[in-house]
C-alpha cells in the first residue's frame, strides 16, 4: 500500500471506523535510521489503533527503526517479509527475506528487545519455486521462537521473478486453506489472513472458521464502505451507531480545511475519498467533480461538500 495509506487516507478511513487496526504504508528502516527521516512518521492521534509498517534486513537497524517508532507513538511494529516491489528486492528486504527465515527471526528478536511495542510479522506463503506447504510453517516457526505472536499471512506465493508487483496481488493463485492450517498448527499464534478479501461477509466467514483476524488492503481503499462501515458493529460488537458515507465525507471537511490551511492541498485529502460512494447513484459525478476540482487553483475544503451537492443532484 505504498503511496496509498499516508496519513490523509488513515485519517479518513477513521471515520468509518473507530475499531480497525490501521497501517501505515511501508517505511524503511535506513530511511529513518540513516536518512533521519522521522517526519515519515507524522500522524494525528485519532488515527489510532495504529501500526507502524517497517522494511529492512539489518536486525540492529531495524531494532533502532522500532524503538523510533515506538517513541513516534505506534502502537504496533510490523515487520513486512511479503512487499514483492523491485525497489524492495534490491534492498534484501520485503518478500525475499522469505528465503531468509533465520535472519527475519534475527530482526524480530531484536526488535522486540529493543522497545515496548507489540512486533508482529506479515509474509506470503513462499516466494518463486518453494513449496508453501513446507516453507510457511518452518518460516512461522522460527518468528515465533524469536517471540513473535502475532503474524499475518498474505495467501498467495510472491514471485519475484517474472511478475510485477501488480500482477503479483492477482496472478499466483490463493490459498486460504494453507493459512487456516497454519492457525491449527500454531494455536498459540494469533494469525490473521489477507488477500481476495472484498467485503464484510468475507472478513466474517475466516473469522467464524477460527482465524483471529483479518487484514483487507486494496479493497478497503477501492470500496472503504463495503469494508469499513459497520465493521465496528459487526466485527467488534460495538454498539455505536454506525457512521454513514455521508457523515464520513462531512467529517473530513475540517480536516482538509487544516491541511489547506497549513499549505497542503485539497487533493492530497480527497484523492483518497474517490471510491466512498462505490456502487450508489450519483458515485460518477462525486469522483469526477473531486478529481476535476483539485486541480483548480485555490481550491479549499469546500470542494467535498460540493462534491456532495452534485453527487446528490444527479441521484435525485
Amino acid at each position: 500500500m505504498m503511496d496509498w495509506t499516508d496519513r490523509h487516507c488513515r485519517m479518513f478511513h477513521r471515520t468509518l471506523s473507530a475499531r480497525a487496526l490501521l497501517y501505515t504504508e511501508m517505511v524503511t528502516a535506513p530511511a529513518l535510521v540513516r536518512g533521519g527521516a522521522h517526519h515519515l512518521l507524522d500522524h494525528d492521534a485519532a488515527e489510532h489503533p495504529l501500526a507502524l509498517q517497517l522494511g529492512g534486513s539489518d536486525p540492529a537497524e531495524l531494532a533502532q527503526a522500532a524503538r523510533i517508532g515506538a517513541e513516534a507513538g505506534y502502537d504496533e511494529i510490523n515487520l513486512n517479509v511479503g512487499c514483492p516491489s523491485d525497489r524492495v528486492q534490491s534492498g534484501t528486504f520485503g518478500a525475499v527475506l522469505m528465503r531468509r527465515p533465520e535472519l527475519v527471526a534475527e530482526a524480530c528478536a531484536a526488535m522486540i528487545a529493543a522497545q515496548p511495542r507489540e512486533v508482529t510479522v506479515k509474509c506470503r506463503l513462499g516466494v518463486d519455486d518453494q513449496v508453501p506447504e513446507e516453507v510457511l510453517p518452518a518460516f512461522l516457526e522460527a518468528v515465533r521462537a524469536a517471540g513473535v505472536r502475532r503474524v499475518i499471512v498474505h495467501a498467495r506465493k510472491a514471485w519475484l521473478k517474472g511478475l510485477s508487483p501488480k500482477e503479483n496481488r492477482s496472478v499466483p493463485p490463493l490459498d486460504p486453506a494453507l493459512v487456516h492450517a497454519m492457525k491449527a498448527t500454531f494455536p498459540d499464534l494469533h494469525v490473521s489472513i489477507n488477500g481476495g478479501i472484498g467485503d464484510l461477509d468475507a472478513a466474517e466467514a475466516h473469522l467464524a472458521r477460527g482465524l483471529d483476524g483479518v487484514m483487507v488492503g486494496r479493497a478497503a481503499y477501492h470500496d472503504p464502505a463495503a469494508v469499513l462501515l459497520g465493521a465496528d458493529a459487526r466485527i467488534f460488537g460495538a454498539e455505536t451507531p454506525p457512521a454513514t458515507r455521508e457523515g464520513a465525507a462531512r467529517a473530513m471537511v475540517p480536516y482538509a480545511r487544516a491541511h489547506v490551511a497549513a499549505g497542503g492541498k485539497v487533493g492530497q485529502v480527497t484523492r483518497h475519498m474517490l471510491g466512498l460512494f462505490s456502487g450508489r447513484a450519483g458515485a460518477r459525478r462525486w469522483r469526477q467533480v473531486l478529481s476535476e476540482g483539485a486541480s483548480r487553483p485555490g481550491a479549499d475544503a469546500g470542494l467535498i461538500l460540493e462534491a456532495l451537492d452534485e453527487m446528490e443532484r444527479v441521484a435525485a
